[in-house]
């Protein structure tokens, strides 16, 4: 069966599709495909016996039943926002479960696809707060992924279908080091928690040192209930910019 070796975790036949067999099944090169900046940052992460069993649990998955997103995307958001250049940390749970959604950052689907309703009334409160028109028709996040704001899943990987089905695997330990990792070597990010999953991480962020932004969920069954109105993104941008750093263009 073709697939990634280790779904892009590891440098041994990187960005090749290859056919492995069982003595082949377990490379352990334990360098990790990823943006520099992060590889150094979590290399004790990666190079973890934590990390080796969830990597192994998730190559697994993708051999044997349809997960997303491609094994290629598992890592966006860290390709597209190193380390020393994340601004904004917004957390979502896990990625969108149906087909062609996920492309590797929370909430964001690629070009062409619908915009799920999480996503529309997070423009809609963009709409609202900074007085802009939003493209209801593109729900790429990428530019936002590019000027800092770094869109990640607390859970990077889920089974076609079944939303969590990948929660309690590894993936939670993994992104918990992310964010407290930043929260210890970085200073003055916004973190924006929507939702109780995304606000029970609050305990791993100095908020001596950084902003953090809680509200209800964007989805529709909470976003009356307090997001809508939270003007999370004129508080962002003008955060930044006391602290000599440039705003977001949402």
């Amino acid at each position: 069966m073709g697939y990634y070796t280790l779904l892009y975790f590891f440098k041994k036949d990187y960005g090749k599709i290859v056919n492995m067999d069982k003595n082949n099944e377990r490379i352990m090169s334990k360098e990790v495909i990823i943006e520099p900046e992060w590889h150094k940052a979590l290399s004790d992460v990666f190079a973890s016996d934590q990390f080796i069993k969830l990597a192994d649990f998730v190559r697994t998955e993708y051999q044997t039943k349809k997960v997303f997103p491609r094994p290629e995307n598992i890592f966006k958001a860290f390709w597209l926002t190193p380390f020393y250049q994340v601004k904004v940390v917004i957390l979502g749970q896990d990625p969108y479960h149906d087909d062609g959604q996920a492309n590797g950052l929370c909430f964001s689907v690629p070009n062409g696809v619908s915009l799920p309703p999480s996503l529309q009334n997070i423009y809609k409160e963009i709409e609202s707060d900074l007085n802009i028109k939003k493209d209801f028709k593109d729900g790429n996040l990428e530019p936002w992924a590019k000027q800092g704001v770094f869109l990640l899943n607390a859970i990077l990987t889920v089974i076609a279908h079944t939303p969590t089905s990948h929660r309690e695997k590894g993936w939670e330990d993994f992104t918990d080091a992310v964010i407290k990792k930043i929260s210890d070597e970085r200073e003055n990010i916004v973190f924006i928690l929507w939702g109780n999953f995304a606000r029970s991480k609050k305990k791993l962020i100095d908020g001596q040192k950084h902003l953090i932004l809680e509200a209800p969920h964007p989805s529709p069954f909470s976003a009356y209930s307090g997001f809508f109105g939270c003007r999370h993104f004129s508080k962002c941008n003008q955060y930044l910019i006391a602290h000599k750093q440039k705003g977001i263009e949402w």
